[in-house]
């Protein structure tokens, strides 16, 4: 596969303060790539530095082949970018906004924008300032998608979108890979990740902490188990088991949690004489927040 976008070791700080250190990320031709992580954690700063809007302190970023400050305006021809703060003329109408965006092109398919404004149900006769926070970024999403670019840049794009108009955005996400597009995507939403992205990347205060797809990402994360026995439940047999933490007993119930592999807690139940077993698979955010809930308490 092609690497569409490329990092090493790409670091950015401000004064003294921190943006990002030592990032490394390869996303490839075709996929949905998810950039996750805490509000402050780098992830507008990584965008910035991919499209040149600010240049990083050390480390290089190459965007389709192409060193990010050595020349963004090809770079900047081939995507499609909505930043995280989306705010533009205030007198304009939405339509005359797209118009714009659309000229600086060099002209766009006027009937796919049609299509984007009616899916996207945005009244493109009002000014821009009349616009609620949810439409200035459907203005910001057709924008970024009407010249149907091989590269998708977008920082919180679901920020202000009701779950109707975030239904139609993931459509148009699939659609646009299937047309051989990429798509770069910051959230800190964990189930907008979970549901349209192929791989993540966690980055926390500034580094990253892992890159890999989505449903291994599960793997880091606790499973929640409950366990029904006939009489007392055995937990001091379960508290010997590695991964195993958070042990409650309620009657003839036994609640635990597992990080990592479940299966030495399936085959002890078995042993022990269980009569009913339940096990949640968690969610992507409850991985998120178990992993770095562990972290924190390892560092205490």
């Amino acid at each position: 596969m092609t690497a569409v976008i490329r990092t090493d070791k790409l670091t950015k700080f401000y004064g003294s303060h921190r943006g990002i250190v030592e990032v490394d990320v390869d996303v490839q031709k075709g996929e949905v790539f998810g950039f996750l992580g805490p509000n402050g954690a780098g992830k507008t700063t990584t965008i910035r530095l991919l499209l040149d809007l600010i240049r990083p302190t050390s480390g290089k970023a190459f965007v389709f082949d192409i060193e990010s400050s050595a020349d963004p305006a090809a770079i900047h021809r081939r995507l499609g970018y909505l930043p995280g703060e989306f705010a533009l003329y205030d007198r304009l109408t939405g339509g005359q906004t797209l118009e714009y965006f659309g000229n600086l092109r060099g002209g766009v398919d006027r009937a796919y924008q049609a299509r984007l404004i009616e899916r996207f149900d945005l009244d493109p006769s009002r000014r821009f300032r009349e616009y609620s926070k949810g439409n200035k970024q459907k203005v910001g999403l057709v924008a970024a998608l009407q010249h149907k670019p091989e590269l998708l840049l977008l920082d919180e794009p679901t920020a202000g979108l009701d779950p109707l108009v975030q239904q139609t955005f993931f459509s148009l996400l699939r659609e646009a890979v299937a047309d051989g597009g990429t798509v770069f995507l910051s959230s800190h939403i964990l189930s907008e990740v979970e549901r349209s992205c192929d791989r993540v990347a966690i980055i926390r205060e500034g580094r990253l902490v892992r890159v890999d797809r989505v449903d291994a990402l599960r793997d880091l994360a606790h499973h929640q188990v409950e366990l029904r026995f006939s009489g007392e439940p055995p937990a001091d047999e379960f508290k010997k088991l590695a991964g195993v933490s958070d042990i409650e007993v309620e009657d003839h119930l036994l609640r635990l949690r597992v990080f990592g592999p479940i299966t030495p807690v399936v085959q002890a139940a078995a042993r022990l004489g269980v009569t009913d077993f339940l096990s949640r698979e968690p969610s992507l955010e409850e991985t998120f927040l178990a992993q770095y809930g562990r972290e924190a308490a390892e560092v205490k």
